[in-house]
């Protein structure tokens, strides 16, 4: 049957970085490649904080499988980072740029529809002269298999297609990944929610504000007591006429305290920290969010299957540790290693084999150890104990822990700037609220500004969006709020006593008894998949072209 089907050597499924990056390596191998995207153009359905690293040990590098990229699809080069310990209007800043710049050749932040959609014209070019190309608002919703083998993807609006290798770059959500067995969304506490706002600011306000040239640009971070006790923290990235700013929580801290995401980010929004850049101005341009894997704890270690490699977020290939986020650049570099083993199993008469080197060549170049580092599977059961960090938050907040944190003060940012160490900071209140709150209470400095900035109303960042809605993509399995009542919170465009939204929760009253319930309205979803963590459904993405459209991303 399935020779009826059209037939590519290659299909990869996404054109994000890491799908840019495995279709263009294929390509230069003169692998005919067909790359499938489901949005109305590459980066319509991406988001990401985001800078984009190039790192000196990386065996491919964004700009070195695209020539130009940095000119023509990147916002600013980021040379300086910081992160500010919040303790109410206390604060103390530590600088980063020595973690920053390890490693590292080059830092960008980005926009995503800008650059997936310059990606994406080179890739198209690049896999047209190979017999393939890119064709975008094609959602591919499974495996297609033949005796139980893995042979080809299966298609929302086109026929099902065969091909010697599929890569699987679609994403955090990958449904290619779940219907392989290789991922699901069983643990909260192996992703992290991000929520983003792009804020308009003008070339020469960014430059005078934040003090760096035309050419340059800076991040901020922020951690503390400001995030209503949930583990995680903010961000805040200069582009060349806006600035990304965001807040990345742990899902299972983010359920635990029923915290509303777009409440988080308005509490970064208007700490009067960030007076000095906003100066009573504020125009919020797009208001997003995604789910973001763990890569200590959601990294597959061997992420194929057959004739399927999973690069990026559908491996789970996120680096998050402490203030370390990179995400982009291992998906580049994962593409160009899914491909080239690719290519060297076919050159061997055994294409069979990719998804082993693959997994090799994660391993032998160091992406595995980056992403999964062993120090962290070492010490987390004994840092991540309830004791240690029920012990650990007493002493930081006694005298004697406060004399400490004043005495080590210089020590302190050295152990902010040690790869080593954050590469096995535990996941825990201590690490993201008690530590940061506790050295901007003994070493910080109260801040004399008032933030006079009014964030929009939920319902105005949702209207704000642009959608083309479909038929309903979320099923709810179970409408009880015990089973899916955390979605109401936990969704970023969902809020308790919010009429509006995709999750709300209603009183049915039924032969005089009372029951709270959840209902579901999918048209202002924004894709990220809370739900299918915290809430029973059955959830997949709109058909191609459907749903929403980011337009910065």
């Amino acid at each position: 049957m399935t020779d009826d089907y059209e037939h590519f050597e290659a299909v990869v499924v996404g054109a994000g970085p890491g799908g840019a990056a495995a279709a263009a390596t294929l390509a230069e191998q003169g692998v005919e490649t067909l790359v499938l995207e489901r949005g109305v153009d590459a980066g319509s359905k991406n988001v990401s904080g985001g800078l984009i690293y190039a790192e000196e040990s990386a065996p491919y590098t964004i700009d070195s499988i695209f020539d130009g990229f940095r000119e023509a699809a990147s916002e600013r080069p980021i040379s300086e980072y910081y992160i500010h310990n919040l303790a109410g209007e206390k604060v103390k800043t530590f600088d980063l740029s020595e973690v920053h710049h390890n490693d590292t050749e080059w830092c960008d932040s980005v926009l995503r529809r800008q650059m997936d959609s310059w990606l994406a014209e080179r890739v198209h070019e690049k896999c047209r002269d190979t017999g393939g190309g890119l064709l975008t608002e094609v959602r591919v919703n499974g495996l297609l298999r033949e005796d139980g083998e893995i042979v080809g993807v299966t298609c929302d609006e086109i026929d099902p297609i065969t091909a010697d290798v599929i890569i699987a770059a679609d994403g955090v959500n990958s449904e290619l990944a779940r219907d392989a067995g290789l991922m699901d969304w069983e643990e909260p506490d192996e992703w992290f929610q991000g929520v983003k706002a792009v804020v308009d600011m003008d070339p020469g306000a960014v430059n005078e504000r934040f003090g760096v040239e035309s050419d340059d640009g800076v991040a901020h971070l922020f951690s503390g007591d400001l995030f209503e006790g949930v583990r995680g923290g903010g961000f805040l990235y200069t582009n060349e006429d806006s600035l990304s700013i965001g807040t990345v929580f742990h899902l299972d801290s983010l359920t635990e305290e029923e915290a509303e995401p777009h409440e988080l980010l308005d509490s970064l929004l208007t700490h009067p920290l960030l007076d000095q850049w906003f100066d009573g101005e504020y125009q919020e341009r797009e208001y997003s969010a995604k789910l973001v894997p763990d890569s200590k704890k959601a990294a597959n270690p061997s992420p194929h299957r057959g004739r399927l490699l999973l690069v990026g977020d559908a491996a789970g290939q996120m680096q998050a540790q402490g203030p370390i986020i990179k995400g982009m650049n291992h998906a580049v570099t994962a593409g160009g290693l899914a491909a080239e083993a690719f290519a060297e199993a076919k050159s061997r008469g055994n294409p069979d084999s990719a998804g082993d080197l693959y997994e090799k060549k994660l391993v032998d170049e160091g992406v595995m150890a980056k992403l999964r580092p062993q120090r962290y599977r070492m010490t987390r059961t004994l840092s991540e104990s309830d004791l240690v960090t029920k012990v650990a938050g007493g002493v930081l907040n006694s005298a004697v822990g406060r004399a400490g944190v004043k005495l080590f003060d210089g020590t302190i940012e050295r152990a902010f700037n040690s790869p080593f160490l954050l590469g096995m900071i535990p996941d825990t209140r201590t690490s993201y609220v008690t530590i940061p709150r506790v050295v901007g209470e003994v070493l910080g400095e109260e801040i004399d500004a008032e933030n006079t900035i009014e964030p929009p109303e939920l319902d105005d960042r949702i209207g704000e969006l642009t959608y083309d809605v479909g038929d309903p993509h979320i099923e709810l399995v179970d409408n009880s709020f015990a089973a899916s009542g955390a979605a109401v919170a936990a969704c970023p465009v969902s809020a308790k006593d919010f009429g509006g939204g995709c999750y709300r929760e209603e009183t049915v009253k039924t032969n005089g008894s009372e029951e709270k319930v959840v209902s579901l309205d999918t048209q202002p979803c924004v894709e990220c998949g809370t739900c299918a963590v915290v809430a029973d459904t059955d959830w997949e993405h709109p058909a191609g072209g459907k749903g929403v459209e980011f337009r910065d991303g």
